[in-house]
């Protein structure tokens, strides 16, 4: 029973031995091994290897590209206007040794490197205008002066300024990486936004609805006065043909009654007596139905075919 306890411990305490003696590297990692804080040896290569149990420590850092997210800082352009730039950089470890020795760790470098790259795209904010920032030009005319619209804003049109100004930054970051010997290479810097501060975003907001504003009160008179000439128009267009079918209707009336007097004029030739007699009843039957009270002498003119008809008057004579 002895036995089996001590066998059994041995072989624990192997095991233990064996676990403290082996690590293994991952293809995305890249070792170095210390021994009381001093390094020893440095492994990139994946694989299974031995260490000194106990007294040896086992340091892991990525093979990959790491990502530094600064946080958005309010940066001065070269007008004095603040804007608030939010950028990101990607780095790699590619000397871990040299990273050990000045870094040791990587929030430190994400917090080294990040200020890094925060002063150097500050200098380079420093020196650019608002709309080389946001990577647009000017449209200049032949004389080198600036085109505008018709509400009177210059015309802006896409340019390299944004893609130039993040090349500077990345050569100063690279440039100052290598000077501190951190054993890292800055691969990209970019901005993820550029905005203006919170301090003058009412302003701003107040003035670009000032100009919409502007804009939209153009836009109405300017369809004011269309509408205006359109209904004086249509109202040129309704009096002339208005005054053509008066000047028609008027031909055609005059015409008809030219017509009616014509065979008036003819049926009196044809009958004169007859329409004596017509006009006499049209006139009976005019004053006749009125309330009215007339007083005429029976010799009056009216009443001479009520006397006596027409035609009877010529035979009693003969």
């Amino acid at each position: 029973m002895k036995i089996l306890v001590v066998l059994g411990g041995l072989a624990l305490v192997a095991l233990i031995v064996v676990s403290q003696s082996l690590y293994v590297v991952d293809v995305t990692e890249q070792v170095i091994i210390t021994r009381f804080g001093n390094p020893q040896s440095v492994t990139s290569t994946p694989g299974l290897f031995l260490k000194a149990p106990f007294v040896d420590t086992v340091l892991r850092f990525d093979k990959r590209v790491l990502r530094i997210d600064a946080p958005a800082v309010s940066m001065p352009d070269i007008e004095k206007q603040n804007m608030t730039i939010d950028s990101y950089a990607r780095y790699r470890i590619v000397d871990p040794l040299q990273f050990f020795k000045t870094l040791q760790t990587e929030n430190t470098a994400r917090t080294r490197l990040g200020d890094i790259v925060t002063s150097s795209l500050r200098d380079e904010i420093a020196r650019s205008s608002r709309t080389e920032i946001i990577g647009a030009e000017r449209v200049l005319d032949e004389n080198d002066v600036p085109v505008i619209d018709d509400d009177g804003l210059p015309i802006l049109e896409p340019s390299e300024s944004r893609t130039e100004l993040l090349d500077n930054v990345f050569k100063a970051a690279e440039k100052r990486v290598q000077e501190g010997q951190f054993g890292v290479e800055i691969i990209d810097v970019r901005m993820k936004r550029a905005d203006f501060s919170d301090r003058v975003q009412d302003s701003i907001y107040n003035r670009m609805r000032a100009e919409r504003n502007r804009i939209a009160t153009r836009f109405r008179s300017e369809g004011e006065e269309e509408d205006l000439k359109i209904r004086a128009q249509a109202n040129k267009q309704r009096e002339i043909i208005l005054a053509e079918a008066e000047r028609i209707g008027s031909e055609v009336r005059g015409r008809g009654e030219a017509e009616a007097i014509r065979i008036l004029a003819d049926a009196l030739n044809r009958d004169p007596e007859f329409f004596a007699f017509r006009r006499s009843l049209e006139s009976y039957q005019k004053f006749m139905n009125q309330r009215t009270t007339v007083i005429l002498s029976s010799d009056a003119d009216v009443f001479k075919f009520l006397q006596e008809p027409p035609g009877q008057t010529s035979s009693a004579k003969q």
